[in-house]
Order: structure tokens, then sequence, then C-alpha cells
């Protein structure tokens, strides 16, 4: 086997790393706008390449990403562009670049990574796990929609588009404060990964449109991005990519005004949160239908005790686990996680409970794999759930249990990015 070496990918060899990723996932080549905003990603991007002599044949690039955690944030390696030569599959590339990987993110200040999954059967072996679900909705918007509470009435107000992180950046800050699994926007984020003027998916698609809803001259209490478009019947299908609100009624508003836009017969909404107040106050759940449900971001603890100390917790809990890790051999081994009533909080004040995380010798109470840990970390898998599938040992009676109402979260972590 010829020697492949990992190493960082020159910002010389960023045009040949888009070539290699375009072949890879039979893309057609990106040119113009579209390449350049795929250069400006990955000019941000950490970069590991593998080298077979002056020949790239294998990408992975991470974001530098502070990700919400319950009680804070954490920094975390946003996973992207992974590419790999159809030459050389199964040749310990991706494997190789993901070790790299793992030892640039213990030099970062990175305690997890995360990505989201083209293939569900390749990230498991390396750790990840879905750590956030979410569902697609799809509305009928031929007649007035069905409530059970009452809307806001506050005037809503179409943005600009180049205007509205300034506008509406505030309030999903306060939406990445009660949710975990979010990513921290700037404004380049906001542009190349949110707001961006067509639509990579779907070249039918129009502009990003963005309405708020608040008092005039005071912060919005809400906000709803979507995009548009007509089949050749001259049928309206309004994609709802986003829709934040501080308050049921908020929501309430917003989704009866996406409903009620002239021309659309039918509203899409991809990636909402499994507890969605829309599905409890629709008063017609033949108009409002879950059409899928899927994983959403995967997770990956790095730093086991790190991560355990970043978030914080919802209740007292002792407990040794003992985790697995083949591919970090530092996880490997026992923890004693110690969460008390009078410890104190956590990164943000009134958060939750902080712990106290410690190697130890004494015999586990729970064991479990780095990728359940991954997927218990947020908040949005029980243990016990993990327990019942056979997926975790429990050696005390009731550990599940305990460490799930220690790690519950009072809204369930969503991720709304793909990166």
């Amino acid at each position: 086997m010829t020697f492949l070496e990992f190493r960082t990918v020159p910002d010389a060899h960023l045009d040949r790393a888009l070539d290699l990723h375009y072949l890879a996932f039979l893309e057609k080549d990106a040119d113009g706008e579209l390449r350049k905003m795929h250069r400006e990603i990955l000019e941000r991007c950490d970069r590991v390449g593998a080298y077979e002599g002056d020949q790239l044949v294998g990408l992975l690039a991470a974001h530098r990403m502070q990700l919400s955690v319950p009680g804070g944030e954490l920094g975390c390696a946003g996973v992207t562009f992974v590419s790999v030569a159809p030459t050389h599959r199964r040749r310990g590339v991706l494997s190789g670049m993901i070790a790299e990987l793992w030892r640039r993110c213990a030099g970062a200040g990175q305690p997890i990574a995360a990505l989201w999954a083209s293939e569900a059967g390749i990230y498991g072996r390396f750790g990840f796990d879905p750590a956030t679900r979410s569902y697609s909705l799809a509305i009928d918007a031929d007649h007035p929609l069905d409530l059970r509470i009452a809307p806001d009435e506050r005037p809503l107000r179409l943005v600009d588009p180049d205007e509205a992180p300034e506008v509406i950046g505030a309030v999903h800050d306060r939406a990445r404060q009660e949710r975990a699994g979010r990513v921290s926007r700037d404004d380049f984020w906001w542009r190349t990964h949110v707001l961006r003027e067509e639509d990579e998916e779907d070249d039918d698609l129009s502009a990003p449109r963005v309405v708020t809803i608040g008092d005039p001259g005071a912060p919005p209490a809400g906000y709803v991005f979507y995009r548009t478009e007509n089949d050749d019947e001259g049928r309206g299908t309004l994609h709802v990519r986003e829709l934040e609100a501080e308050s049921p009624a908020v929501a309430a508003a917003l989704w009866r005004y996406v409903a009620s836009v002239d021309l659309v017969e039918r509203v899409k909404a991809w990636g909402r949160p499994l507890d969605d107040p829309l599905l409890r106050f629709a008063g017609d759940r033949d108009q409002v239908r879950v059409t899928q449900e899927f994983p959403a971001l995967w997770l990956r603890v790095v730093d086991v005790p790190g991560a355990l100390r970043g978030r914080t917790w919802s209740a007292p809990v002792d407990l040794v686990l003992e985790v697995t890790d083949a591919g970090v051999a530092a996880n490997a081994g026992r923890y004693r996680l110690t969460v008390e009533a009078g410890q104190g909080k956590g990164p943000v004040d009134g958060a939750g409970l902080a712990a106290r995380v410690e190697r130890t010798e004494e015999a586990p109470d729970l064991s479990l794999d780095v990728r359940e840990l991954a997927a218990c970390y947020l908040g949005g898998h029980d243990p016990a759930e993990l327990l019942r599938a056979g997926l975790v040992t429990e050696h005390s009676p009731g550990a599940a249990a305990r460490l799930g109402a220690a790690s519950r979260t009072a809204l369930l972590p969503h991720t709304t990015d793909e990166f």
C-alpha cells in the first residue's frame, strides 16, 4: 500500500480540494459565486488532507464553532467537506483524517465535534451518534390555519435579507440559550449558511424572505425565514427554513402568516424540533401533518471529562460511568460524575448545576460506549431508552434513570444549521 501522509491543506491547494469534493459527491464543478463561497468557507476552516506523495486524495474540513450545550456553549469542530477520491476508498483515508482531527481538537479546546451525516452507516464507527432529531411538516394552506390559541397581533415586517442578521440576530442568540445544539452565527455564517441568495439544493426557489413580528421600534419577538416556488400549474409552495418565537402566541402568528400568503397552497417546513408547539396548538392535525422524522446533528465526545464539566445538570447525581472509546484512547476508563444541590451553578448563572468529574477505579454504575454518551449528552435521548435497547449496561439498579434525570433539559436540543 502506498504511504499516506495526513497534513494541513494549504491555501494554495484549495482549488484542488474543491475539485476533489465535487468528484467525490458526483457534483458538477461549481463555478462563479458558488465556488467562491465554498472557497471562502474552506479558508476559515481547519483543513486535514490525505496526501499520496503530492496528490491530494482525501479532505476533511472543520469549522471552529461554538455549539450551545445545556447551560452554556463549548468549542466544537464542525466537520464538513469530507471527501475521499474514488480511487482510494477502503485504504484508511477517512480513518487517518479523523484521527488527525482528534489530535487537533485536543489542542484547540474542542471537547466535542459535530457533523451532518451524508451516509448514516459511516460515522457511528468513529464515535458519532445523532444527538438531535427533527420533524418535517406540511401545512395545507388552501384555507386559514386552524389554531387553538390566539395569535400575537403585533405587526409583521418584511426585512431585507442583507439587514436581517442585525435585526434578528438577538432572537437567534436567545434561542441558543434555551436550546442545546445551536451554532453561534457571525455575519459570515449568516451570509454563507443561512441567508444565501440562492439555494444550493434547488435552483427553482426564490431568494430568501425574512419577516419579523413586534412593536415598531422595538426588538422583534420572533421571525420566520422562508423561500417560495411555483409549479408549472401556478400552485405555490412556501418553504419555511427557520422560525423562532419568544412565545406560543408569537409562533402562532408567524405560522398563520406563512399559511396565508397569497397564491401559496402548501407550506413545507424542514427541520422542526420534536417539541415544536405548533403540533399542540394546531386545531386540525389533518391540516398540519408530520411528513418525516430524521436524525439531525451527529455529535462526538472528544474529551469526556471536559464535555461532562462543560454542561450543566438539572438534578443531583453521583455515578461512576465506564466509557469505552476505540477512537480516542485517552477517553476510555471510569469517571465519577458528581452533581450536588449545593455545588454551585455552571457556565451560565442560574442555568443548572455544575459537575465534578474525576477518574476512578471504583466499580461502575453504568457502562456505555462514547457513541451512546454522545447521544445523551445534549439531553435529546434518555439513557434508559438506550438501556432498553441493549446499548448501555446497568450495574447499579436505576443508574440509567438517575443519569437521565440529571441530563434532562426543559426543551429538547435542536439544530437548524447544516454545514
